[in-house]
């Protein structure tokens, strides 16, 4: 399908790339129909269930049970071009859903098992979603606001018939196979992915059947020139995020590498560890977040692992270096978002990493740093991070918002929202989202290196910097921790302070450092900062009207206020 050569000179890879030209392209045939001719008997799954049971499933055994499940979806009202709601944790029922929604040219929508009636109302009322697939734990959910859900046809639920649902397995039971997969080109719709913007509620970003292409030369890249014999992987990320789905599981079932399922409603660091040894985990895509558990949790990889990527926050020096001691390799960060994904990334096989940097332009895509008016800047100089039109990863519209999509370009260039710079080398460095910049005394300040640089104090399990207003610097640079459990907050404002002012410089000095239990953060494990900045605004709010005196961390030597 696609393959990266193997040389020195990542430039003239990315020179001599181009993009297969389909004429019909469906992700069905791609991730299991192709196999499921070539290899029948491969493993492409392998679930470890709730009760420790271990269950392994072929490209042909996929492949038949999709083909039957599309017939039953089709006979519950489910039609091309249709919305199908995949409600459901890391199971073979996701992944069948998937693939039968496409055989039947349907759209899957993926959704997070932790959203609400709130967020399962406004997600799946804006979809129109036909069908709901989901478990018994999400069915009250569903029950409680199916009547303000008018074009929902049908429940199926993986567990048992219940009131209201369908039994997947019993209606699945009941079908013939599908005779034939839909025939479907690359711009024809495939999934919606949701994704919370900075205003507004969720835009649902539409994607086409070439978003696999698109994402299979970052693929490759992060995971050291996979495949590779042995290979076998397996991300703690749900697959209703794009981390999951596209970064792991249609990539790797696409290239014939196994893949292991598992439902872990929260992250335990422990119990990674363990899974990766017991299945023998090969590869593995981890978020930052849960990186940096494993780190505060001392924990060290209990079976070689040949690759590791990373994305969705910056990772930074500190915990590069640490995973190079846990694990023995590079961690290969990589850089995208829902409507674009794996544009920039790194192959510690083929370039060595930059620290705080997300990589290098992956091959086939074309990203640059743009100004206000959408013009490339020069190498050094921070804009925003742009994509140009064409990258087949890139969504294609998003539902149903029109001015939305527009907004989204400027010209030729996708705008992604991130501030960043890239460097001579052709290394892009992330500063933050635009709306998280902190402007403080006439300079813009980015919260990622500040938070990079205390994460090496021993003390500092998690940090984020957001700017709160200030009189005379318009915002003060204030940083919230979390500590390790048993660390000290004696003489911790001014040791960070210090360490910053040293590191980076003092004009981005936090003013104030303030520790708290917990950071907000979304589903996927990223950083509200805007949320952030909102409670420690409503606390200051309420403070002042009881006349409360500030609490928190002395802000220390430099010129650090005392938090309040």
């Amino acid at each position: 399908m696609i393959e990266l050569p193997r040389r020195p000179d990542w430039d003239s890879v990315r020179a001599d790339f181009r993009w297969p030209r389909l004429a019909q392209c469906n992700i069905a045939e791609q991730i299991c129909g192709v196999w499921a001719r070539r290899a029948p008997d491969r493993v492409a799954l392998i679930y470890l269930r709730p009760d420790g049971a271990l269950r392994e499933y072929t490209y042909a055994q996929l492949a038949r049970a999709a083909a039957r499940l599309a017939n039953a979806l089709a006979a519950h009202g489910l039609g091309r071009g249709d919305r199908c709601a995949v409600l459901l944790p890391q199971t073979p029922e996701a992944a069948l859903t998937h693939i039968a929604c496409y055989m039947l040219g349907a759209v899957a929508t993926p959704l997070f098992t932790l959203f609400g009636e709130d967020g399962l109302r406004y997600r799946l009322a804006d979809s129109g979603a036909r069908i709901v697939v989901t478990d018994e734990a999400s069915l009250p959910k569903i029950a409680a606001i199916r009547d303000q859900l008018p074009e929902l046809r049908a429940v199926f639920s993986i567990d048992r018939p219940g009131p209201g649902a369908w039994g997947f397995w019993q209606e699945l039971g009941k079908a013939a196979e599908l005779a034939a997969p839909a025939r479907t080109g690359p711009d024809d719709p495939a999934f919606l992915s949701y994704t919370s913007g900075t205003t507004g509620p969720p835009k649902g970003a539409l994607h086409g059947h070439r978003v696999l292409m698109g994402h299979m030369p970052g693929f490759i890249a992060q995971h050291d020139y996979a495949p590779a014999p042995g290979d076998r992987i397996w991300t703690p990320a749900d697959w209703a995020w794009m981390g999951g789905l596209t970064n792991v599981m249609m990539p790797a079932l696409a290239l014939g590498i196994p893949v292991v399922a598992h439902r872990m409603s929260k992250f335990d660091p422990e119990r990674a560890v363990w899974l990766m040894a017991r299945l023998e985990v090969r590869n593995a895509f981890m978020p930052p977040t849960a990186l940096k558990l494993m780190r505060q949790a001392g924990l060290r990889a209990a079976a070689p692992l040949r690759s590791l990527a990373s994305a969705g926050e910056a990772l930074g020096a500190e915990l590069l270096e640490w995973g190079r001691e846990a694990f023995g390799l590079t961690i290969n960060e990589a850089y995208g978002q829902t409507e674009c994904n794996l544009v920039l990334g790194n192959c510690a096989a083929a370039f060595a990493p930059r620290p705080g940097s997300a990589g290098k332009v992956t091959p086939g895509h074309e990203v640059a740093v743009i100004d206000a008016e959408g013009r490339p800047l020069p190498d050094g100089e921070t804009g925003e991070i742009a994509v140009r039109r064409g990258s087949p990863s890139m969504f294609l519209r998003y539902w149903n918002k029109p001015e939305r999509t527009a907004e989204k370009f400027a010209g030729e260039w996708m705008r992604t929202g991130d501030l960043g710079r890239r460097d001579a080398e052709g290394y892009f460095h992330f500063a933050s989202r635009a709306d998280d910049v902190i402007t403080s005394s006439g300079y813009r300040i980015g919260p990622t290196e500040i938070e990079d640089c205390v994460a090496g104090d021993p003390a500092v399990a998690m940090a984020a910097a957001v700017g709160l207003p200030d009189p005379i610097r318009t915002e003060a640079v204030t940083l919230f921790v979390v500590l390790r459990d048993g660390a000290a907050r004696d003489g911790l404002a001014a040791r960070l302070t210090a360490r910053v002012r040293e590191r980076i410089s003092p004009h981005v000095a936090p003013r104030a450092v303030r520790v708290v239990d917990a950071l907000p953060m979304t589903a996927t494990g990223k950083i509200m900062r805007r949320e952030l900045k909102r409670q420690a605004l409503e606390q200051a709010a309420s403070a002042a009207g009881r006349g409360d005196a500030g609490d928190g961390c002395d802000g220390g030597d430099g010129g650090a206020a005392p938090s309040r």
